[in-house]
């Protein structure tokens, strides 16, 4: 059972399709789209699409999964290719890398809904995400994209407590944000990479890895992270020997464990820390 409270916000969800004739729903397959897919099914039945976009930076495992999900939800899914690879202000990696890969998308999705009648987009952004630097909220925005998660005030955990509540066997998959996030900001990002950090990843999953975990590349190097909890766990499961003849295979000449463990959003930490000293002297200053 839901409390009151979370109760209320999943009414405020329902509400908000309710008041829409129809509504196309950037759907990537994680948790929070997919939540936002289901509701907008349960809403508004076939009124509702879900549009996957396909890219060098999507695991192909990941859109298969997205595809089982959308099945099982019943709502109506199509797949399209974006082409933000072909934007060097995407592929040189800058800090705000996440805005151009946000406007390839939704400048993507928004003729696409205008010309097949849908009112808006909609996205799974939550209200967790708005503390996290992340450029892209930005260009969605700019584009009209709505985010009725945030707008209810709907936390990560909330995402996973309404989602269980709904029936969805996923509630408790882990995030996983696009390959790109791997590579610290100002690392070209490459087809190549990505192909070599997704079959890294891919790799861990078919030997059994289940839950957080990510392959970072910094250069020729991967760095692989899981919860620090779990260290001792990858460290006398995995044939490390063969992990490492495999990532070799792959294109990477060094293979580390990062001992701090899994962090999400990790790569963002040098910015926050940047703004804080910049705030700090600031603060001096006046």
């Amino acid at each position: 059972m839901l409390n009151a409270t979370l109760a209320a916000k999943l009414d405020r969800l329902k509400q908000i399709f309710a008041e829409s004739s129809q509504v196309l729903v950037a759907y990537s397959g994680g948790i929070d789209s997919t939540l936002i897919a289901k509701i907008a099914f349960d809403v508004l039945g076939d009124r509702a699409l879900a549009i996957t976009a396909s890219s060098p930076s999507l695991l192909p495992a990941d859109l298969d999964a997205a595809k089982v999900q959308a099945e099982f939800i019943g709502i109506k899914h199509q797949v399209v290719q974006t082409h933000e690879m072909n934007n060097p202000n995407y592929t040189t990696n800058p800090i705000n890398r996440c805005y151009f890969c946000k406007s390839e998308l939704h400048d993507t999705l928004k003729p696409l809904a205008k010309q097949m009648g849908y009112g808006y987009v909609v996205d799974g952004l939550n209200a967790d995400d708005l503390q996290d630097y992340r450029p892209g909220i930005q260009a969605a925005k700019e584009r009209g994209v709505r985010s009725p998660l945030a707008e209810v005030g709907v936390s990560k955990l909330e995402v996973r407590m309404l989602s269980e509540y709904l029936g969805l066997p996923w509630w408790d998959k882990p995030s996983q944000p696009c390959l790109s996030s791997r590579f610290p900001y100002g690392e070209e990002i490459t087809v190549e990479k990505l192909r070599r950090v997704g079959q890294a990843e891919q790799y861990l999953r078919d030997r059994g890895w289940r839950g957080d975990i990510r392959v970072r590349s910094l250069a020729d190097t991967a760095k692989i992270e899981v919860p620090s909890d779990r260290l001792h766990e990858f460290m006398t499961t995995m044939h490390l020997p063969e992990l490492t003849r495999a990532f070799r295979e792959y294109g990477f000449t060094s293979i580390t464990l990062d001992l701090e463990g899994f962090k999400s959003g990790k790569l963002n930490e040098a910015i926050n820390a940047v703004n804080n000293r910049a705030i700090a002297v600031a603060g001096t200053i006046n």
